[in-house]
Parts: C-alpha cells; structure tokens; sequence
C-alpha cells in the first residue's frame, strides 16, 4: 500500500488565498457592515443660501457664532420621513435657541408644501436645485439629519428617522441650552 503525499504547491496556495480572508472575518466582527464613516464630522459644514417654499432665503452663515442647526433631508415619498415627522414638528419648541430646517431632497417643492399643509410644519423647508448641498454633505438618502455645532461645524450625522432620544442625545435636554 503506498502513501500518497500531500502537494505542498496546492497547499501553500490554498493558504495565501484563504488565511488573508480569514483574517478580514475575524475583524469585521462586532462591525456594522453598512456603517460608513463620515468624513465630514468634526468639519466645517458646506454654506448654502436656498429658498424655502415660499420663496424667503434662508443661509447658513446667518447662524454661525449664534446657535446650533439641523438640517433634515426628507421627502414625501419617503415613509421613515413621515414617521418622523411629528417629532420634528415638536422640536423647535422644545429646543428654541436651535435652528432647524428641512431639506427637500429629490422631491417637488409643490408635493413637499402639499404634504406640510396636510402634517403641519414648524420650521423653515429649504428647496436643494439639483441636489447641490444633499451631493456637498454626501446626503445617501433619506432621512439624513445633519447636526451644525455654532461654529459652522458638523458634529453629527444621523441616518435614518430620528428618535427624541437622539435629540436628547445630541442638543441636550430640551431647553437646557
């Protein structure tokens, strides 16, 4: 009976291919496969000047070195966006001395006034002409919510609807700034 020996060429093959793989599983353990860095937190935000639906300009600038803004990129087709919704139309009360903002992301200004006038709004809902400060933050999709510290800067990115406790979690208790 005779022994066949292993062949070591096939071997050493299998393991340069297979271990580097095995190494990345191990490491991406406990990881959220669809978390995505962002590169934008602790940056400047991108300044922009757009209209509401009424056509009143609003501008980024005019909040720097006074108080904190969020901006919320929502759109009617967009159901977590809806849910969402009636907390948001709470905030600005709760959180006074914050800006907060809507951002019509892929959607018809008509559409967005139509739905407001039906839900109720709080704040001022900005109309983004081709996606142009959506595509400067890196906006994904909707919603996406954007926290701007006073001094211009980003300190928070949140994908998906918001909850009170991220509100919380981010400007504080309400009123206590």
């Amino acid at each position: 009976m005779s022994k066949s020996k292993p062949n070591w060429g096939v071997l050493i093959g299998a393991a340069v291919i297979f271990v580097p793989l095995f190494v990345v599983l191990v490491m991406s353990f406990g990881r959220d496969p669809r978390a995505v860095p962002d590169a934008l937190v602790g940056e400047p935000a991108p300044t922009f000047e757009l209209l509401d639906i009424d056509g009143k300009p609003h501008a980024l600038a005019d909040h720097i070195g006074k108080r904190p803004v969020v901006l919320n990129f929502w759109s009617t087709w967009c159901l977590p966006c809806k849910q969402e919704h009636p907390l948001l139309l709470q905030a600005p009360a709760a959180w006074p001395d914050v800006a907060f903002y809507g951002v019509i992301y892929n959607d018809e200004a008509v559409k967005a006034d139509r739905y407001l006038k039906r839900a109720g709004s709080a704040y001022p809902h900005l109309v983004d002409p081709g996606s142009a400060i959506a595509i400067d933050l890196g906006v994904a999709g909707v919603p996406e919510t954007y926290f701007i510290d006073a001094s211009g800067r980003i300190i928070y990115k949140h994908k998906g609807p918001l909850t009170e406790h991220h509100l919380v979690e981010i400007l504080g208790p309400p009123g206590a700034r």
